[in-house]
Formats: structure tokens, C-alpha cells, sequence
């Protein structure tokens, strides 16, 4: 199996001072949107787990619901995080709640207006470098076709194994075979 390349990094999360201050961020724009829009809100638990990419998370399963902050890249640019990240994920809560989820687009005119209400840029993303930010590794396994050898991700290597998917090469659409 080959393993996706892992970034070294010297950028540190934040510490636990600037953690208090984004839960802190969370709940005042928590409680503003219950303000705003004269509903119960009630404040959901912070954790900063998140990786990859993305800055931060409002997470559902099942009954539970969550934020999730990612520590890396709120190093990166702190104070812009505090302020776009937090809003942005509480008014997916906002929506969530006043909306349900099944009928609004993700970032559609009610999250807009939610932002708007908040007197924050509606956003869906920032503007700067990752470098440093630990990335998510994917195991990956190789499969052959008529081509050569290329990866396939673990999942898709487990939907084989279990004989509940077949995958071609876009190529010689040979069926690949692992390795």
C-alpha cells in the first residue's frame, strides 16, 4: 500500500488562550443570532479536531451537533478566522435551525442573510497560503490495468474487496485489478 505524503510542519495550533477566546467568538454569535431572530439557541460544544483544508465545520450526526475548528489554520491568520470562520459556521447552525437543512442550498440566500445580519462578508473562502497546516493522509492502493499501475483510494479499494463495486482506467477502460 502506498501512503499519501504526510506535511512536516514547524506552524503550531493555537494555544489554549486563543482556544477560550474562538469559543468564546462561538457563543456570542450564538447568542446575537437568537437575539436577531427572537429563537432559543442553544450553544453547541467547540472541539478544534478539524484538519485538511477547510477552517472550520458545523457538524451534524444524527440528533448531535457541533463546530469544528481546525487550530492550524486558525495559527495562520487569527484574528480574520475569529471573525469570518466563527460567523460562517454559526449561521450554517442559524440556518440548521430556522430552516432546517433538506431545502436550503449550503451557502444560499439564508446563510447570506444570516451573515448579513451578523454585518460579516458572506464568504465561503479566505485567501491565503496553507503552507505548514497539516494535510489528512489517504492510504491509496495500486491497481493495474493494460496502462500501468495507478493508485485507488482506500475506499474504493474496499468497495472491491467486498465485490460491491468494479472500476475501469479511463484510458484502455481495462478493469483495474489490485496489484
Amino acid at each position: 500500500m502506498i501512503e499519501a505524503g504526510e506535511n512536516t510542519t514547524e506552524l503550531e495550533p493555537i494555544d489554549g488562550e486563543r482556544r477560550a477566546l474562538v469559543v468564546a467568538e462561538t457563543a456570542r454569535y450564538v447568542r446575537l443570532a437568537a437575539e436577531l431572530y427572537q429563537q432559543p439557541l442553544p450553544m453547541l460544544p467547540v472541539c478544534f479536531d478539524l484538519l485538511g483544508r477547510a477552517s472550520g465545520m458545523y457538524k451534524i450526526k444524527g440528533e448531535q451537533r457541533w463546530f469544528r475548528y481546525n487550530p492550524y489554520i486558525f495559527a495562520l491568520n487569527f484574528e480574520e478566522h475569529l471573525l469570518n470562520t466563527v460567523a460562517h459556521e454559526v449561521a450554517h447552525y442559524v440556518v440548521d435551525c430556522r430552516h432546517g437543512l433538506v431545502r436550503v442550498k449550503p451557502h444560499g440566500a439564508e446563510w447570506r442573510g444570516v451573515m448579513e445580519a451578523f454585518g460579516v462578508e458572506a464568504s465561503r473562502t479566505f485567501d491565503h497560503s496553507l503552507a505548514g497546516v497539516p494535510q489528512r493522509s489517504y492510504r491509496q492502493v495500486s491497481y493495474r490495468c493494460d496502462c500501468g499501475e495507478q493508485p485507488l483510494g482506500i475506499r474504493r479499494h474496499n468497495k472491491v474487496m467486498r465485490a460491491q463495486a468494479r472500476y475501469r482506467c479511463r484510458v484502455c477502460d481495462v478493469e483495474l485489478r489490485p496489484v
